[in-house]
């Protein structure tokens, strides 16, 4: 008892894995009543899932008994159930089927049963059937009963019987009676469900048993099985089920509820036999063997291999060709039947398998069939049967339309017999009309044939073909036949029968079309043209001329007689006379051929109302045109006479039976009329009319051939405009593209512009209907030619043929045009290739160039290859016949030599070209294997095979490529390229088909797989097919097909499915159907910059989203379907809409540009946008973009752009941060835009450009380079557009690109632009050049304006004008701004050129007269633009004038100073210059050099010293006016900074220094500090390598711009906002410039060098704590690599430079917050990617070695063991050493860390006992204490206190006291910066002590200001000058007390500026700053005190 109450005390689950059996036996009966009582979804099921198998396996039978019945309940009642069915199964069969208890088995059977009704039927299956391989019988009884009771209840459908056909002879064979009658008994029910298709895999076991389950089988009811119970899933089946059976009571018929079980085919029963293998070794060569007997050996052979019902797949290519072979060339007969038995094998077994091979062997039986012995005919029809089966009849159609004509009767009969058999195996589906009237065209003419059997075989195809599609689809193509011929028809259709008994598409069919029409199916789908079968049936019997045979009322016509061709005999001239004298008046007739024109025209007159108002049926229309020709006839010189003629010819032709006869007799004339310019116009209309009355297609032929005979020019250009005219009224319909073609060869190769104008007009209207293939034709054209004809074809680029107004067809109203086209899209052909001619080239792909391609040596096989696309590129089109070239290319796919592959690959491009349409039934033989070259793992391999891939299907569609199990099986390997292609492919092409075929489905298990491949793209791939597979196979499907996979992959991929069944694109509905949008291209696009969002896109949006209000009129019923069908989707919209458009992806943008520098995109560069470039921006705005925006972005239609654009232009500025971080995408998607021809959309998107480039322009945002490189070159090309209106918008553009991008980085896409074919771009790209130089200065010249200048005046010579007028403009431009220095820049010119430049150049200056003051009227329009360009600086408001005169003032200013002649210029524009300031500088010679310093005189250096200050040009007064606007003027003083003439840089210097002096306006500089920087980088460049090395030039003007610049740098960088705002490249070329300056030689020699050295290391300190802490030591890091990198560098250059580095990394304890460690660590991993250790330590010095060493370790040990999650833009850590080097930095550290105190504290107390030891000493005791003061003020952290305790006290007095007298001694010193070193930067920047060395020169420097030092230079001025503007700098010493000083010393300078009486100097000591002492430093510190407090 006291165990029984250890374990009852336990819980449920627990006591079930007790080990004492009454536990568990108590555990699962508590357990079944819990499974009973709980919720499915309660969390108390997951603790069994684990043990559950353990209740079925129990050993003790009671308790195992209780097990299963726990087990059972909680199978049925788990929502956790189907996770545990593989091992509770498994134990059910292994330890339950085995026991003795039939209870036992019954529960272990139910489990297995409730697990199939649960959805996992696969699994059960499986183990049940492993099961049967037990060697237990009992188990395989258990097992076999249980399979039995599955199929029973659950039926075919659910247990899946071809693997338990497979068991079964095995378990008939079984040594145990109970596992036999079991079989027995499991073989009559599974006979039950697929009836005799279970005979033939049981045809082999014992013939007793065979026999017994024969008469079991009799017994066997008839009637269809149910199944009776449903899968949890079939639920609401079942319900109907038993509400159908309580309906019928006891007759229990539930037909319509539960389907009937499904049909098995044998064959799937079947395992495939693999027979290649089995073939005999010599079989090849015994088939190609002279003897007969041999050949017959290896057929017999293969014929007994053949047999096999179901063969395995391979490559029979080659035993196919063989047989082929023997069928078409054996002369035996015997051998002939033999070999046509084998191919009948093969078919049968490989069955769609062998549909590749059909295509090749089915032309040649065809052509057997003239053999006459009945064996051998039979034996080819049997072949021919079994190979129609693999494939379709689309596919046969081309060979058996071929052998039609054929002279042989008995080709003749056999292929219409086929035909017919093949028509009987079809369904109208599968007969379209575009594949039933050739068909039948070609069997209307055998029908005629002499020989009777041939005319019966005809008969019966044609019967057949009548009662499988219907009487209403055949009728139209039978209408020339007679009565008795269509009897007979009828006849043979009667007598058909359908296979499976089935009745055909006739009568039944329209019945069931007009039963269901109610008046709910109103708005029929497009989808179902059987809907509208009376319409149809009406519309193609009048079409055809039967109006008896319409049958309604419906189908009477107007003129039923001309829908039919009229066939007339030619009539005598007599006969003629007689007919027109009995309708027309005696007088009428008479006159016609009068001498006075007046009765000739009166005649006429009552000709043409007699003609009018005759009846149709009295017209003899042949003696009326007859008569017309009577003399004078077609010669008439009278023109009004001549103009009745023809409108009675019209006429006539109009109202009468005109007939081909009739119109031979006038068309020569009207032809002759054509060009005449009063009549021409009447001959065309009489043209049209014949036209309509004979066809358009004659006519046309006719018409242009007459008009060529003939040699007027006029008559042949307008008959060419006519036919063209024709073409888009009438349609293209049965027109002869080949009769056309040679005459449009000789219009475009005549003399006359009309003709081949013409010409090219009428190609551009066949563009329309042919589309690219008609450019094939004219190939050879010259390449002038050529190019017009691509430029009309590129105006019809997008258009679609209009529906004809003309003709037969109109009166269809594009009925029956609209659905064969339909039928075409289905069928993927492009329906346009049927009109050319084609030719047939089988006979040139000889056995010759077939055994070259396949030959050993690639070069042969290259050899070959170019041979046959030679003889592809003569045909140009071709047709399908090309004998054994498909099975030849495809063995070349598969070569060794990927060139020949890739050159096989564009065979078969030009292949897919040429044969169009026809290349469906090559698409199994030659398209699959395209597929498997994707697997190829070279790019450009793959690339071509996909291209290979869509060029095909471009031709072929879809259909054929999805069916059967090729594609599969492509997508069963296990390759990630092939299977990435593959996925991507199909991703993209299904989402535009209509309907699928059902093999799709096959390819869902190995798209499961693809979900979880190992490769990431494959798996995405994947997830974006899901979707679209889903849209056409269904969600359920597809969730079905997860019951086979892995219980954990099945949870993932159903997740999966669940997602994208949310995101699955609605199903294609067709094409055309754009009918409801048209109304919205009404709506107007924008037409100025006012007319935004707000107002323009509601009424846009209303356009669209409301198609009632969108149509002003009627629209047809299609319309209103999808009207009323659109608000239903109309709120989803909205509700997607409601989002933000961007969606702001960190460092998005940053990842972009690293997967385009690695080539893991491609780069954005391209001549026309390629579908590749379009699908790759899709792919990354994917993310970026919201859903719905993205496919108005993407979508074909234009007004889908617009409304998108709309979009962005309202979100603009309210997601602007999340429009930058995509602005990349956004910007190359507009550049597609720029290659659409719709001109709304252009303009549209310039208006959104506009926005665009403000909004940045006004966040102060910059183009990046990828941007700017990404979208400028497309900009460029758009500054060429024909149309005035977006060129003005384009400059508009251009001139706020300045703003937000640098000009000098503008300039060379500009000059790229110089060099278009576009005479209209290059004017304009050369005006918007001079406009750049003209504002911005020659250093916007890139790369240097030598070049730029050079390749500017090469246009001066161009042959367009307005190229040269521009250039020589832009060249004046050039010279304003640099003088004669022009003519240096631009080099040699040819003398015609130099003198054209001159001319302009002196033209120039007389009109810009300098001497005389213009009034404001004159200012006015001197102020107007040189150029009409000055897109520069435009801007989006309203303006006067365009500024571009501003600069151009500004530089006449300082030339006029410079030359000494005073003038007077008015402000004028947006932007006023000071008067004042003008008027100073016109009258002040001496104004450009530094002002004097006031003197002073001081009796004592201790008086109060009046600091002067440098005499600065005053602040204008319209300064802020000047500022307030847009940064233009900015630019143009920074532009001025990098000029090349010393006094412009340093006055625009000078001017920002005052900006920058002032708090109030330093705000200006915000977002042009690049800018800046730049220009004074460029100067400090100038200035090192052109000014210093000028001898004309004095070195203190130099010294004074060095000076200058950077003093306006010191002060920059003291203002911290505009200091973090330098970029890194930015501060790069500004420290390499500033360390340059340090080594120069020329500088450290000369006097005034040593105080500018002192400023430079003060800038670059200042610099280094400033600027942002990332930029410059990224800056510095790429320095030191440049410099390493550089064989040329100086070695002290990189020393200077990691001396920077050190300072930053003394730094970083303060900075480390604000770095951005992830570009630091990616700089590093690029340094050490270049310089590995081994290479670092191969250079002269270790010092950077040291240096990357010390920074990584300062930055692991600030940041600590997190740094190693900065490394996420290393795309390849491995690439360096780096982060190996951090993981070790920072486990070191730790270690260091423990270890540092007790280091340190026992090196210290060694040094100390070395320096207590020499203190104790005598001799050594003050070089002792010496070193103890140092050490203490090295190491002030240590106590010394502690240390001095343990030494005697007197020693410690002894100590202390040396110590203090030290410290009064010497003081605390800091070390002066070295002048001569380069970066002097103190090392002790927390000091606020200075050394008095500093003080001194600072007394120096005041000294000399006020005249107190002796000096007897000349240039003393110019020092104390450039002394003063040093001063006047903030120091960057970090004293506060000096920061005060100079504050102040600064405002007393600026206060005395007015001050200008100077003062005596007095003589002065010089000081010299190393003899300072320590006394003079008190005394020096009050002199100091003094001089500010007399400030104060």
């Amino acid at each position: 008892m006291g165990d029984d109450s250890d374990w009852m005390k336990l819980p449920v689950d627990q006591k079930c894995e007790h080990k004492v059996w009454k536990s568990r036996l108590n555990g699962y009966e508590e357990a079944l009543k819990l499974f009973q009582r709980i919720d499915d979804k309660s969390p108390e099921w997951a603790k069994y899932q684990g043990i559950i198998k353990k209740f079925v396996t129990d050993s003790n039978a009671v308790a195992q008994l209780k097990g299963l019945e726990a087990a059972l309940a909680y199978v049925e009642n788990a929502h956790v159930a189907s996770r545990t069915v593989g091992e509770v199964v498994s134990g059910v069969v292994c330890k339950v089927f085995n026991q003795p208890k039939a209870r036992a088995k019954e529960l272990g059977s139910d489990i297995c049963l409730m697990y199939i009704e649960i959805e996992k039927g696969d699994t059960v299956q499986e183990e049940l059937i492993k099961g049967l391989e037990n060697k237990n019988p009992k188990i395989v009884v258990a097992c076999v009963e249980t399979i039995r009771r599955a199929l029973c209840e659950f039926g075919s459908k659910t247990v899946t019987l071809k693997p338990i056909v497979k068991v079964l002879p095995k378990l008939f064979e079984s040594r145990e009676k109970a596992v036999r009658d079991e079989a027995k008994l499991l073989a009559v029910e599974v006979y039950r469900w697929i009836r005799d298709s279970l005979r033939p895999p049981l045809q082999n076991i014992n013939s007793v048993q065979l026999k017994e389950l024969e008469e079991e089988w009799v017994t066997v009811p008839s009637s269809a099985p149910r199944q009776s119970r449903f899968l949890r899933s079939q639920q609401d089946l079942r319900a109907k089920f038993e509400e159908q059976q309580a309906e019928a009571g006891s007759d229990g018929d539930c037909e319509d509820v539960a389907d009937s079980a499904p049909q098995v085919d044998p064959y799937e029963l079947l395992d495939p036999v693999e027979i290649l293998s089995k073939l005999p070794k010599d079989f090849y060569e015994k088939i190609e063997a002279k003897k007969w007997q041999e050949r017959k050996e290896a057929l017999e052979a293969l014929e007994k291999l053949a047999k096999h019902p179901k063969l395995d797949n391979g490559d029979y290519g080659d035993v196919v060709r063989a047989l082929k072979r023997v069928i078409g060339k054996d002369t035996n007969v015997m051998l002939v039947s033999l070999a046509a038995k084998c191919l009948a094998g093969l078919a049968s077994g490989l069955r769609k398998k062998f549909g590749t091979y059909a295509g090749q062997v089915v032309p040649t039986i065809l052509d057997k069939f003239k053999e006459k012995k009945p064996a051998v005919v039979q034996s080819l029809q049997e072949a021919i049967n079994a190979v129609f089966l693999t494939t379709t009849l689309q596919n046969l159609s081309e060979d058996m339309l071929a052998v039609m004509d054929n002279k042989n009767p008995s080709i003749k009969q056999q292929a219409s017999l086929f035909l017919a058999r093949s028509i009987r195996l079809s369904t109208p589906s599968t007969l379209p009309k575009s594949l039933l009237k050739p068909l039948c065209v070609a069997l209307i003419k055998q029908v005629n044939d002499p020989a009777p059997e041939v005319r019966d075989a005809a008969f019966e195809a044609l019967g057949t073909a009548m009662k499988v599609a219907g009487e209403k689809a055949v009728n139209p193509f039978l209408a020339d036949l007679d009565k008795l011929k269509l009897d007979k028809i009828k006849e043979s259709a009667d007598n058909v029968e359908l296979a499976g008994g089935k009745k055909g598409g006739g009568a039944e069919k329209v019945k069931l079309g007009s039963k269901a029409q109610p008046q709910s199916e109103a708005p029929a789908k497009p989808s179902r043209p059987p809907k509208k079968a009376p319409v149809s049936k009406e519309v193609s019997v009048a079409k055809k001329g039967k109006p008896g045979a319409a049958g309604g009322p419906g189908a009477k016509s107007k003129k039923p007689a001309e829908t039919k061709e009229i066939m007339e005999t030619e009539l005598s001239v007599e006969v003629c006379d007689e007919l027109a004298a009995a309708v027309l008046p005696a007088s009428c007739v008479k006159m016609l051929d009068s001498s006075n024109w007046k009765e000739r025209l009166a005649s006429m007159e009552e000709f043409y109302k007699v003609a009018e108002q005759m009846d149709i049926s009295e017209m003899p229309c042949q003696a009326l045109v007859r008569l017309l020709a009577k003399k004078p006839g077609w010669k008439e010189t009278n023109f009004q006479v001549m103009q009745l003629k023809l409108q009675v010819v019209a006429v006539v032709a109009q109202r009468g039976r005109f007939s081909k006869t009739s119109a031979s007799v006038v068309l020569d004339a009207l032809v002759e009329k054509v060009g005449d310019v009063k009549c021409g116009g009447k001959a065309k209309d009489a043209l049209t009319a014949i036209g309509e009355a004979c066809s358009l297609s004659w006519i046309a032929e006719q018409v242009v051939s007459l008009a060529f005979s003939q040699k007027n020019p006029k008559n042949q250009a307008e008959t060419l405009n006519w036919l063209a005219n024709a073409m888009k009224e009438f349609g293209f319909t049965g027109i002869n593209v080949k009769a056309f073609i040679n005459h449009i060869k000789t219009a475009l190769g005549a003399s006359n512009p009309a003709i081949r104008t013409a010409a090219i007009s009428l190609l551009g209207m066949m563009y329309l209907y042919m589309g690219a293939s008609l450019r094939m034709f004219f190939e050879d054209e010259k390449a002038a030619l050529l190019a017009q004809i691509d430029a009309e074809f590129e105006k019809m680029q997008g258009q679609t043929p209009p529906s004809p107004t003309r003709g037969s067809t109109k009166r269809t109203g594009g009925q029956e045009e609209g659905e064969e086209a339909k039928e075409q899209e289905e069928e993927g052909g492009a329906g346009d290739m049927d009109f050319l001619p084609r030719t047939d080239i089988s006979d040139k792909i000889t056995e010759d160039m077939v055994s070259k391609v396949g030959d050993k040596n690639w070069k042969i096989r290259k050899e070959g290859l170019n041979e046959v696309a030679a003889v592809l590129s003569e045909a140009k089109f071709i047709k399908p016949s090309v004998g054994d070239l498909p099975i030849t290319l495809k063995g070349r796919l598969s070569d060794s030599n990927k060139i020949l592959v890739q050159q096989t690959l564009s065979i078969m491009q030009q292949m897919a070209t040429a044969m169009g349409p026809s290349l469906k039934q090559h698409v199994k033989t030659l398209g699959i294997p395209v597929i498997t070259v994707l697997g190829d793992i070279k790019n450009t391999v793959r690339a071509a095979a996909m291209a290979t891939l869509n060029s095909w299907v471009e031709q072929t569609g879809m259909k054929e490529w999805l069916e059967g199990e090729e594609l599969s099986e492509e997508l069963k390997r296990e390759n990630p390229f092939l299977r990435q292609e593959v996925l991507g492919w199909l991703a993209v092409h299904l989402p535009t088909m209509r309907s699928v075929p059902s093999d799709l489905m096959l390819c869902v298990p190995p798209l499961f797989g693809c979900l979880e491949d190992r490769n990431v793209d494959v798996r995405k791939r994947a997830q974006d097919a899901l979707p679209v597979f889903m849209m056409h196979l269904g969600f359920d499907k597809m969730n079905k097909a997860t019951g086979k996979l892995k219980p954990a992959s099945k949870d993932q991929v159903v997740a999966m499915l669940d997602k994208a069944r949310a995101v699955m694109p609605a199903k294609s509905a067709g094409p055309a159907k754009a009918a409801p949008t048209k109304p919205v291209a009404s709506v107007p696009p924008a037409k100025a910059l006012a007319a935004l969002s707000k107002t323009q896109a509601p009424i846009e949006d209303s356009a669209v989203a409301d198609p009632k209000k969108a149509k002003p009129g009627a629209l047809p019923a299609k319309g209103k379907a999808v009207a009323g069908k659109k608000p239903l989707g109309k709120g989803k919209e909205e509700e997607d809409k409601s989002g933000p458009i961007f969606t702001l992806v960190p460092n998005g943008k940053d990842l972009r540009v690293k997967d385009e520098k690695s080539l893991k995109v491609l780069k954005w560069n391209f001549g026309s946008p390629r579908d590749e470039y379009v699908e790759q921006l899709k792919v990354q705005m994917a993310p970026c973009v919201a859903k719905w925006l993205q496919e108005e972005l993407f979508s074909h239609d234009f007004q889908h752009h617009i409304k998108a654009i709309n979009s962005m232009i309202e979100c603009l500025e309210e997601e602007h941060e999340a429009t930058v971080a995509c602005l990349d995408l956004v910007l190359k998607w507009y550049t597609l835009r720029f290659f659409d021809t719709n001109t709304s959309v252009l303009m549209k998107a310039l208006e959104y450009l506009k926005l665009l480039f403000l909004s940045l322009s006004k966040h102060n945002y910059h183009l990046s380079e990828q941007e700017a490189t990404s979208f400028i070159p497309y900009l460029v090309l758009k500054v060429g557009e024909s149309k005035d209106v977006v060129r003005k918008d384009v400059r508009a553009i251009m001139g706020m690109l300045c703003k937000v991008y640098p000009a000098s980085r503008i300039f060379p896409f500009l000059m790229e632009g110089t060099k278009s074919k576009n005479s209209k771009q290059r004017a304009e790209c050369l005006e918007e050049l001079g406009c750049l130089i003209g504002f911005y200065g020659m250093s916007v010249c890139q790369p240097t304006a030598a070049r730029s200048l050079k390749e500017i005046a090469v246009h001066i010579g161009d042959r367009d004008t307005s190229v040269r007028n521009t250039a020589l403009n832009t060249m004046v431009t050039v010279y304003n701004v640099c003088g004669e220095q022009v003519y240096k820049l631009i080099g040699n010119l040819s003398e015609k050129d130099m003198s054209m430049l001159e001319e302009r150049i002196k033209r120039s200056a007389k009109k810009t007269p300098a001497s005389t003051a213009p009034t404001p009227k004159q200012g006015e329009e001197k102020a107007l633009p040189a150029h009409s360009n000055a897109s520069l600086l435009l801007k989006p408001s309203n303006r006067v004038q365009p500024p571009i005169k501003l600069s151009q003032i500004r530089l006449n200013t300082l030339v006029q100073y410079q030359q000494a002649e005073p003038s007077h210029v008015i402000p004028v524009g947006e932007f006023h210059l000071d008067l004042e300031l003008l008027e100073q500088l016109e009258s002040d010679h001496t104004s450009d050099e530094l002002p004097d310093l006031v003197q002073h005189q001081l009796d004592n250096l201790l008086d109060p010293v009046i600091i002067p200050e440098p005499k600065l040009r005053p602040v204008p007064a319209n300064f802020d006016e000047l500022h307030a606007g847009p940064p233009s003027t900015i630019n143009l003083v920074i532009s001025q900074v990098a000029s090349g003439d010393i006094n412009t840089s340093m006055q625009a210097l000078a001017q920002i220094d005052e900006v920058l002096r002032q708090e109030s306006r330093a705000e200006v500089m915000v977002g042009h500090i690049d800018q800046f920087l730049i220009a004074t980088s460029l100067q400090l460049r100038l200035a090192h390598s052109t000014h210093m090395a000028d001898t004309r030039l004095p070195k203190e003007d130099i010294f004074k711009l060095y000076s200058c610049a950077i003093g306006n740098m010191l002060t920059l960088f003291g203002v911290a906002r505009l200091a973090r705002e330098a970029s890194m490249g930015v501060l790069k070329d500004l420290v390499q410039g500033l360390v340059t300056v340090l080594l120069d030689p020329r500088i450290e020699e000369s006097q005034e060098g040593q105080q500018l050295i002192r400023s430079v290391n003060m800038l670059l300190r200042r610099l280094f704590e400033g600027s942002d802490q990332t930029n410059i030591l990224s800056a510095l890091l790429v320095l030191l690599q440049d410099s390493l990198l550089s064989s040329a560098g100086s070695p002290k250059f990189s020393e200077l430079i990691m001396k920077c580095l050190w300072r930053m990394i003394k730094f970083l304890p303060d900075t480390i917050n604000r770095l951005n460690l992830d570009k630091i660590l990616l700089d590093v991993h690029n340094f050490m990617k270049l310089f590995p250790k081994d290479r670092l330590r191969q250079l002269k010095t270790d010092m950077p070695h040291r240096t990357l060493k010390t920074l990584l370790h300062t930055l692991c040990r600030l940041a600590g063991p997190t740094i190693l999650d900065h490394l996420s833009l290393i795309e390849d850590k491995s690439e360096s050493e780096l982060e190996a080097h951090l993981k070790k930095v920072v486990k070191s550290a730790k270690t260091e860390r423990e270890t540092a105190h007790t280091v340190h504290k026992s090196k210290d107390a060694e040094v100390l006992g070395e320096i207590f030891k020499n203190i104790s000493s005598k001799v050594n005791s003050k070089e002792g204490l010496s070193k103890l003061w140092e050490f203490k003020q090295r190491h002030p952290e240590v106590d010394l206190a502690s240390h001095l305790k343990k030494l005697p006290q007197t020693f410690q007095t002894f100590v202390e006291h040396s110590l203090n007298t030290l410290c009064t001694e010497r003081g605390d010193k800091a070390r002066i910066p070295s002048p001569t070193t380069g970066v002097g930067l103190d090392p002790t920047p927390g000091r606020e002590e200075l050394r008095p060395s500093v003080y001194q020169e600072r007394l120096k420097i005041l000294r000399q200001l006020h005249g107190l030092e002796n000096t007897t230079k000349p240039q003393q001025r110019e020092d104390e000058d450039k002394r003063a503007t040093l001063l006047s700098k903030p120091p960057m010493t970090p004293s506060s007390s000096m920061v005060v000083l100079q504050s102040k010393m600064s405002q007393i300078l600026h206060n005395r500026q007015s001050q200008d009486q100077p003062r005596p100097q007095s003589p002065s000591r010089p000081t010299n700053p190393d003899s300072a002492s320590t006394g003079n430093l008190a005394d020096l510190m009050k002199r100091l005190q003094k001089i500010k407090g007399n400030q104060q």
